[in-house]
């Protein structure tokens, strides 16, 4: 079917949310081994190769592989049932059954084809020697902002290994649950993103700090961001170690630098790691997220990453032509759309698939699911992505 008919397929409504949970993840099978009587777990190992692998490298696939960005957190009545237990985020994200309860609460229900790492690109900052939280209606604090040479001498490399070990047991938990049925996503910040928070002190809206440290300074803005660079870079690597078979790279803030800004401060750094992880994981797709791109559009594939994830003010159409054939793209439908009615849902998956054309395409949202989305919208979101064919 081409995509211009997709419309036929738009779920009916007798195919209910309970249709969807009904995929829930089976059960392991269990039974007794010979020696001493202890019980064993024969859940057999899926030899296929998860769909999303698939679609990034090229090959032919019949339909777009979908998961979507916070597809695990607060929209989610399951998952605001762990808050009232755990308030605390970082511990949430920190402990290794909450991580993995959290991280396939998702998987279990809607079936995406991407289970990505319940966690936090401000989780290494501990292991860095820069003390933050994250805080209940305000977000990132970090405690000591860095603004100085000396500051800045300060900062770890990051020991992923000695630091965050439940990142790797959870993700290699997550690699058996899911058992190649979908990919398995780890994350990291990019070096400007993450330099971003730890000069501002958490969130900002005009960045004035880092950029006063960047044009004064730049010596030591470098600085930072080239142990951010290696860190980082070691932390991809440790993920894809333990079970990533995909990592996304968040540069969330670096929109906030003009072209040549952004050729200085976040470009080479992203090369960088692009480098260093292909020389140890050559075939470890990597994808770029930075929202707000579309004035830095044709310098996120010089990257060298696999994917660029288009947010929602880039046409699809418009975005593919503007990277080139030799990038996929992964995005990229406005998250407000999962607000609107299931007919108007449909559409706007069938528009995006249409502009993104056939192969080398992750559909997924323009930026994470928003608080108070329906889960039912969210539900029909995924049944009528996954009942696509080209």
């Amino acid at each position: 079917m081409s995509c211009s008919s997709i419309p036929a397929i738009s779920a009916s409504p007798s195919k209910s949310l309970l249709s969807v949970t009904s995929h829930s993840t089976s059960k392991s099978r269990f039974a007794r081994c010979a020696v001493g009587g202890t019980v064993a777990d024969l859940k057999p190992v899926s030899l296929a190769e998860p769909l999303l692998l698939k679609a990034v490298r090229g090959d032919d696939v019949d339909r777009p592989p979908v998961w979507l960005m916070r597809q695990a957190g607060r929209y989610m009545k399951s998952y605001q049932m762990i808050c009232e237990k755990h308030p605390s985020f970082r511990e949430r994200s920190e402990n290794v059954d909450l991580v993995v309860e959290i991280s396939l609460q998702p998987w279990k229900v809607f079936k995406p084809d991407g289970v990505i790492l319940f966690s936090d690109i401000l989780t290494p900052l501990s292991g860095m020697n820069i003390p933050f939280d994250i805080v209940k209606g305000k977000g990132p604090v970090i405690f000591d902002p860095l603004r100085t040479d000396a500051d800045v001498d300060k900062v770890r490399e990051f020991d992923p290994r000695e630091s965050v070990p439940y990142v790797g047991e959870a993700l290699t938990i997550l690699r058996k649950e899911v058992n190649n049925e979908a990919a398995v996503l780890g994350f990291v910040g990019a070096p400007f993103t993450l330099a971003s928070y730890v000069v501002e002190g958490g969130s900002s809206k005009h960045f004035s700090k880092i950029k006063r440290l960047a044009f004064s300074q730049p010596k030591v803005l470098h600085a930072l961001l080239q142990k951010f660079t290696t860190s980082m870079a070691k932390y991809i690597q440790y993920q894809a170690d333990n079970g990533a078979q995909a990592v996304q790279i968040f540069d969330s803030w670096a929109t906030e630098l003009s072209p040549v800004d952004f050729e200085e401060f976040s470009l080479p750094y992203l090369k960088q790691i692009v480098y260093t992880v292909k020389q140890t994981h050559p075939d470890l797709p990597l994808i770029l997220y930075a929202s707000g791109s579309g004035g830095l559009l044709e310098r996120l594939p010089l990257t060298g990453v696999d994917v660029v994830s288009l947010d929602w003010t880039v046409d699809m159409a418009e975005g593919r032509r503007r990277l080139g054939s030799n990038v996929a793209v992964q995005g990229n439908i406005d998250p407000g759309v999962l607000f609107g009615s299931k007919e108007f849902i449909t559409g706007r998956i069938n528009d995006t698939v249409r502009k993104a054309g056939r192969g080398k395409h992750i559909l997924n949202l323009g930026h994470g699911i928003v608080v108070g989305t329906p889960e039912e919208n969210v539900a029909h979101f995924f049944e009528v992505a996954k009942g696509i064919r080209y």
